[in-house]
């Protein structure tokens, strides 16, 4: 089981490690890349380790608001998944924020026994970010570690970041930020008790309030698949404020599953989406919704019979 080192900045490991820094906010295609070099850890005996802050750094040196692609709690179930022993999430304390390039590398060399890093050709560390992968190879000698430096992985001729996959998934194009991530995009959660509309129209859903600080698609309706215990499930899910009904409604992510009755509520739940149906609407009446959501369930289960889908999540 993966060991998840949080809320300290004196985190140690004793054994021999290798070692990946970045935001990993994503974890997309470019980032398999990285994660492919450890596979040759296990043989040299280094535990394999994810070095990353528990907030964006931009978002304190900025002070803006920063969306994420994976919370926290994301990020873990994703490297767990790839096998990694370790996870160190470093508070972005002023200590750290000013911390000299030089200092942080021996900081993190002594503290997680670094004899391997893996960084990207941009990475960049320390105060005003005056660190980049030259400085590294320059103290691996001093300090017995092995530098590998990766190039990033392009697609329609341009990096693969998490800026790129943020940008699609804002614009609802939810199939490109798919290929550049490697799997479908998802939101986690727990499903939480709703105003039962769709239940009283026959067409029951599961409701999930992502944390704020999540990306989540533009308002609409969504072909997606539901990971629940294991067990996988066709649907169709709403991201939005229920403009329809009556009231007030924080932006939530509503689900409808194909043929599917079981209570779920408190259940933790992975939202993967597949393809964008439609814009979000305000209808006249509850019934011309109703009808609608009839439509789109048809169209959903269409859009599956022709298509076939992979996951990192079962």
């Amino acid at each position: 089981m993966m060991k998840y080192i949080t809320n300290t900045t004196d985190f140690h490991i004793e054994e021999d490690t290798v070692i990946s820094l970045g935001k990993f906010d994503g974890i997309h295609r470019g980032h398999e890349l990285l994660l492919e070099h450890f596979s040759d850890a296990t043989k040299k005996n280094l535990a394999k380790v994810i070095f990353t802050f528990d907030v964006p750094p931009r978002q304190n040196v900025s002070q803006l608001e920063a969306k994420v692609l994976t919370t926290n709690e994301e990020k873990m179930h994703v490297f767990e998944k790839n096998g990694i022993d370790y996870l160190v999430e470093c508070p972005f304390t002023p200590q750290i924020m000013c911390m000299e390039p030089e200092d942080f590398i021996e900081k993190i060399v002594r503290q997680l026994h670094v004899k391997c890093m893996v960084v990207g050709e941009d990475f960049r560390f320390g105060h005003k970010r005056r660190g980049d992968y030259r400085m590294l190879q320059a103290y691996q000698n001093q300090y017995g570690y092995e530098v590998i430096v990766i190039e990033k992985r392009k697609e329609d001729g341009r990096d693969i970041s998490s800026t790129f996959v943020r940008e699609e998934i804002a614009a609802g194009h939810i199939e490109k930020a798919n290929r550049l991530l490697g799997y479908q995009y998802f939101v986690t959660g727990m499903v939480k008790h709703g105003n039962q509309i769709g239940r009283t129209l026959g067409i029951p859903t599961i409701n999930q309030i992502p944390p704020k600080e999540k990306l989540l698609p533009p308002n609409g309706v969504y072909v997606t698949e539901t990971v629940i215990e294991g067990k996988r499930y066709k649907g169709i899910t709403n991201v939005g404020c229920k403009p329809t009904i009556a009231g007030e409604h924080p932006i939530g992510v509503e689900t409808h599953l194909l043929d599917f009755w079981e209570d779920v509520y408190e259940k933790a739940v992975v939202v993967e989406f597949l393809s964008r149906v439609r814009d979000e609407l305000q209808f006249s009446s509850i019934d011309a919704l109703k009808e609608q959501m009839k439509r789109d369930i048809a169209y959903v289960r269409e859009w599956f019979a022709a298509h076939t889908t992979a996951s990192k999540h079962d």
